[in-house]
């Protein structure tokens, strides 16, 4: 195989090379007349070695119309994917448009079918939608700053500038425009290729039809090339000189490719040669993109612009090569082959007490859900639990008020606005954390988390008192600065600001305050002994009787929680709503004093009061969830544990324990395990439940 993957390496390099000389080509020759050159050398190259005329069965009316269509349509797919390589650019286009079908049809089947291909199908999608978002907002292209204003007679056609008015209406730059046309490009392409293969089977095979659709494309393009080779002026000085670049593009991009990966896809998966050859194509992109030099270059860019105006356009930027990254990895994931049957989900244990997983669901059942429907799943278990409602409606409440600050600010001009906008979205990442840390706890135990996701909201809570630390240090040390050198404030925004943010926060601090209140208080707890499992280490005499060890006595859960137990999940939400609150607090108060009586030192001694406050109100909660993570035994519970291992003494059949071990594993569930010493005569069963 080593041989078929060298030789799709090379082919991918090639075509690299082609669509750089293509975008070259496209300044001087109209991306009508472009098609119609490719399609004819293509048509007259492949009828040559094809020959689909005298070979195979006679192609009737009907198929001739079915040609006729499918020509057309692969005439406007090549029309929008070389147009919106002159709007991005050869790198951007590669990474958008050259993806193979069965990447785009497994990222499809992962947003809209409930068919995905599993978790890891679902990474890979998000790969591909971050590395489209990275193009278009993270992308600094040069010319993503000019914006689609064309004048009636700049354009070379009245297709042209249909297309360029279209991209207007959309009110953004060629660039950004650009990246969607080739997003919907590829879709069209993927859904084009899906037909010729059905077409293919009528005409007889793929190499003939490919053929016959190059020449009818052809005759199909050529009134169009007649007609604006009649009414449009040619920017091109000699034909003759792009007959080579010509013939290197049809060659590399129209031909060669299309043989390479026919023979590819035989010889090997074809999920391989999707993944080899994407990497592959994107790779040498880069490259190419980085060191593209070529003699018709300098030529081709004094034909369209001054030679005083130095190009720049559509260079390498940090946001495309992140992009390219995640397209590499989506495309390396989406072609992986899926894996069912192989998760198992935790139903139940058997009378002995072992442990039983479920893999025929998982292999007979779809192993993950579409896009939208895991949405509304996921939507419905927020709403029907009360901690995981109230934390979903005030970050609605957050974000709404945070994107009214964001459009006041940038209506108003006002820095601090756009600023404060930013703050409380930085907030609402804690939100986040904690919603998806309360509908995790929900998800069921499966073979590899055999104890469930509960202790997902312990590490929310820690992870959310580190954030506030983090930011208690910072503010800290910003206000002894601020004490030394107290600088000018401009107060103007700073009072409605402040107490809208008040007002919305209260709300937060009323939806959340049952976690501190909670967390303040001791509630009595009752336990339930749930025996899971048990087995025999075998049977030894001693001293006239036997005993044998019974092993894991069972997990016991305490269905009552104390102080430490509380949600630490919950506790992080409210601290960091708290820290707002008095953020806002301490504005509206240094506001006043400094409006008042000149105290401008009044700002910073407020946010040192604060983060003071903060700092030692975090304290109690990374205690505790620290002592939950190094599963210490729950304090508020030592003297019950106590008290139950006397009493497991005295069961008639226990001779003893050793080696007993509890912890908290989330805030409503205490597991443990001890292995007890028990008669040879005895049940097993029976001292199980009693324990």
């Amino acid at each position: 195989l080593t041989r078929y993957i060298v030789l799709l390496v090379v082919t991918k390099v090639l075509k690299a090379l082609g669509i750089f000389e293509s975008y070259d080509i496209l300044k001087v020759v109209h991306i009508v007349q472009f098609i119609f050159i490719l399609k004819l050398g293509s048509a007259v190259i492949l009828l040559f070695f094809q020959k689909p005329f005298s070979s195979g069965k006679v192609i009737s009316k009907r198929q001739w119309i079915k040609l006729l269509k499918h020509a057309v349509f692969s005439c406007v797919i090549s029309l929008l994917g070389f147009f919106g390589l002159t709007l991005c650019g050869p790198l951007r286009t590669l990474l958008l448009f050259e993806h193979s079908d069965v990447v785009v049809i497994a990222l499809l089947g992962v947003l809209f079918t409930s068919s995905g291909g599993g978790p890891s199908k679902t990474r890979g999608a998000a790969f591909f939608i971050i590395a489209v978002i990275c193009l278009l907002l993270f992308d600094n292209d040069d010319l993503m700053a000019k914006m689609a204003e064309h004048p009636e007679g700049h354009h070379d056609s009245a297709l042209t500038h249909f297309l360029y008015t279209a991209i207007a209406f959309l009110g953004v730059a060629d660039h950004k425009g650009g990246v969607v046309l080739l997003v919907v490009s590829l879709c069209l392409k993927v859904g084009f290729h899906t037909a010729s293969r059905k077409l293919s089977v009528e005409i007889g095979g793929a190499k003939r039809l490919y053929a016959l659709d190059n020449l009818v494309s052809a005759m199909v393009l050529l009134p169009w090339v007649i007609v604006l080779s009649a009414t449009t002026e040619s920017k091109v000085e000699s034909w003759s000189s792009l007959i080579l670049p010509f013939g290197m593009i049809i060659f590399s991009v129209m031909i060669l490719e299309f043989y390479v990966e026919a023979v590819c896809n035989t010889k090997m998966e074809t999920l391989r040669c999707a993944r080899y050859g994407t990497v592959a194509l994107f790779l040498s992109a880069l490259l190419l993109a980085n060191f593209w030099t070529h003699p018709l270059t300098d030529q081709l860019r004094s034909m369209s612009k001054p030679p005083q105006q130095v190009s720049t356009e559509h260079v390498l930027s940090g946001g495309v090569v992140v992009s390219a990254i995640f397209f590499i990895m989506s495309s390396s994931i989406l072609s992986s082959p899926s894996k069912k049957g192989q998760k198992g989900t935790l139903v139940g244990y058997s009378p002995e007490g072992t442990p039983l997983y479920n893999f025929m669901g998982d292999a007979l059942q779809h192993t993950s859900q579409s896009l939208p429907r895991f949405i509304k799943d996921s939507l419905k278990q927020i709403l029907e639990e009360y901690d995981s409602r109230q934390i979903f409606y005030f970050l609605c409440l957050n974000l709404a008020f945070t994107f009214v600050e964001l459009f006041y600010g940038v209506w108003t001009n006002s820095l601090g606005l756009i600023s404060d906008g930013f703050h409380m979205l930085f907030d609402c990442s804690a939100l986040v954390l904690g919603l998806f840390a309360a509908l995790m706890t929900r998800w069921k135990a499966t073979r590899i988390f055999s104890y469930g996701y509960g202790r997902v909201e312990i590490l929310s809570g820690f992870i959310n008192g580190l954030f506030l630390m983090v930011i208690a240090f910072f503010v800290f040390v910003e206000s002894v600065t601020r004490v030394l050198d107290p600088p000018n404030i401009n107060t103007d925004m700073l009072t409605p600001v402040s107490v809208g943010g008040l007002l919305v926060n209260l709300v937060g601090i009323c939806a959340f305050s049952h976690a501190h209140s909670h967390g303040a208080k001791s509630c009595s707890s009752h336990d339930h002994g749930h025996s899971h499992h048990g087995h025999s280490h075998g049977e030894h005499s001693h001293g006239g009787h036997g005993h044998s060890h019974g092993g894991h006595g069972g997990h016991g859960h305490s269905h009552g929680s104390g102080g430490g137990g509380m949600n630490a999940n919950m506790r992080g939400v409210f601290l960091h709503v708290l820290a707002d609150t008095l953020g806002s607090v301490g504005v509206i108060i240094s506001t006043i004093l400094i409006r008042q009586f000149g105290w401008l030192i009044a700002d910073p001694i407020c946010s040192l009061f604060i983060a003071t406050l903060i700092f030692l109100s975090v304290i109690p909660l990374l205690k505790d969830a620290c002592e939950v993570l190094l599963l210490r035994t729950p304090p508020e519970n030592e003297k019950d544990l106590n008290s139950a291992l006397e009493k497991i003494e005295k069961i008639e059949g226990v001779l003893s324990y050793r080696d007993p071990h509890f912890w908290r594993h989330s805030a409503n569930m205490i597991a443990g395990t001890i292995h007890l010493q028990i008669m040879s005569d005895v049940v097993e069963q029976r001292i199980i439940q009693q324990v």
